[in-house]
């Protein structure tokens, strides 16, 4: 069951983060199950919220520099296109240790929100289609709703058709 609290700290860097920022956000928990084959559809399902409204957060590798993108769990991740996004060539997922030392966070749990060094961001642009959107906040089973135009302003980053079916 999913749980929810409002502007509850939660105790991750990215809830920190938001609260710092006096940004407004909900905090919603849920039971995670390790043997889940998808981390955002679990997430989606768990918070009976609709997949193009639950965004998952991928490192990949452009030109040799780590950059975030947040796409909805229900797509997947257009690597050409996020190339494109920051002015690159090629783009490829990296490597989950390098990600994980990065950010900070494991997988499953990375959030765009309060990363250890912070890297370039890339949202997609359906998130625009939403009131409010959900990332991880910082660990398995607990994901934090906030407006996309606010996680965009905190992370930088930037909004561009990054995602597919």
């Amino acid at each position: 069951m999913a749980k929810k609290q409002k502007n509850s700290g939660g105790g991750t860097p990215a809830t920190v983060a938001l609260t710092a920022a006096g940004t407004p956000f909900t905090v919603h928990a849920y039971e995670h199950d390790p043997a889940s084959a998808s981390y955002g559809e679990e997430a989606a399902e768990a918070l009976g919220v609709s997949p193009d409204r639950v965004f998952k957060t991928l490192v990949a590798d452009v030109d040799g520099e780590l950059t975030v993108a947040v796409v909805p769990v229900a797509g997947q991740l257009d690597l050409k296109a996020l190339a494109s996004a920051v002015g690159g060539k090629r783009a490829a997922m990296a490597d989950p240790a390098a990600a994980e030392r990065t950010t900070g966070y494991v997988r499953g749990g990375i959030s765009p929100l309060g990363q250890r060094k912070r890297l370039r961001t890339v949202l997609d642009a359906s998130a625009r289609d939403h009131a409010s959107i959900c990332v991880s906040a910082g660990r398995r089973g607990l994901e934090v709703e906030l407006s996309p135009a606010d996680l965009a302003a905190l992370t930088s980053a930037v909004v561009a058709p990054i995602g597919r079916a």
